[in-house]
């Protein structure tokens, strides 16, 4: 099976990658080589390639800033996916898209469905929200994954931030109000490569690891588990104070509440995720055996 991936130089481009099972052909290409928001780039390529899959790793991430910057972020997030599915028609490929858990608003208390209503809060989100809706009315069997929170061993994260953070200073105030799942590259990858098996999967799915935790909850595990696995020094005192997100402005607004109902991906792929803790200690073995 040949499968071409955009965004070659982010975290989880770089996972599927590390993860490729042997039946697979892989061609990841960066954005130097393959611009998403550049439709005659995308349809050359995937015309050149003829991949069975385009799993679109590629996007604007950068949450604050896309309050100003605006067009990039929809260039990036809404444009270059309706390309990718424009071509993807065209070609006869299929669309495995990911998306973001920052596509809801944060009100509910209970895990958002794949059906819920996006009402994103941000310029990111509707970026993000506005590139869900040009797949599903260009190419409505694309595979749309949506995941948060992400982090892996390498890369900008928050898990390698706390790290150096950690080293840093002794102490550390976290938001304690905002309530997520972090969710390694490690599970992303697998549900990917899971659902390539599965041709009819389509539509909507939600992929994080299981649980839930504030941004503080899972700073505190970061330092436990980088002592424990020798990545932060065990002498090293760091306290970290729960703070709520009035006490740390940014320019975007971030949804208080955003995990994710996971029970129609385990369904498809007939397994449960790992716990977020339990994925936070795999990426730390990583990292100490790196």
């Amino acid at each position: 099976m040949k499968v071409l991936i955009t965004g070659k130089n982010g975290q989880l481009a770089q996972e599927l990658i590390k993860r490729k099972p042997a039946h697979i052909e892989l061609l990841a290409l960066a954005r130097s080589e393959l611009d998403i928001t550049n439709g005659s780039q995308v349809m050359q390529a995937i015309a050149d390639y003829q991949p069975a899959v385009v799993i679109n790793a590629a996007a604007y991430t950068a949450v604050d800033k896309a309050e100003e910057e605006v067009e990039q972020a929809y260039a990036a997030n809404a444009t270059g996916p309706e390309n990718l599915a424009i071509a993807c028609k065209e070609m006869g490929a299929r669309l495995i898209h990911i998306s973001t858990d920052f596509v809801f608003n944060g009100d509910k208390s209970t895990p958002y469905k794949e059906q819920d209503q996006v009402q994103p809060l941000g310029v990111y989100g509707q970026s993000k929200a506005a590139g869900e809706a040009a797949i599903q009315r260009t190419l409505p069997q694309a595979l749309i994954l949506r995941t948060a929170w992400v982090y892996s061993a390498h890369g900008a994260n928050f898990a390698n931030t706390m790290l150096r953070l950690m080293k840093e200073r002794d102490q550390l105030g976290v938001v304690a109000d905002q309530i997520g799942t972090p969710t390694s590259t490690h599970t992303l990858a697998e549900a990917i490569y899971g659902l390539l098996e599965k041709p009819d999967a389509e539509g909507i799915y939600h992929c994080t690891d299981a649980g839930t935790a504030s941004w503080y909850d899972f700073a505190v595990a970061i330092y436990e588990e980088g002592k424990a696995s020798g990545l932060l020094p065990a002498e090293k005192q760091v306290q970290i104070k729960p703070i709520a997100t009035a006490d740390y402005p940014t320019p975007a607004s971030r949804p208080a509440y955003s995990v994710l109902d996971k029970s129609r991906l385990t369904a498809a792929l007939n397994r449960d995720l790992p716990h977020w803790r339990h994925a936070l200690l795999e990426i730390f073995r990583e990292k100490s055996q790196a």
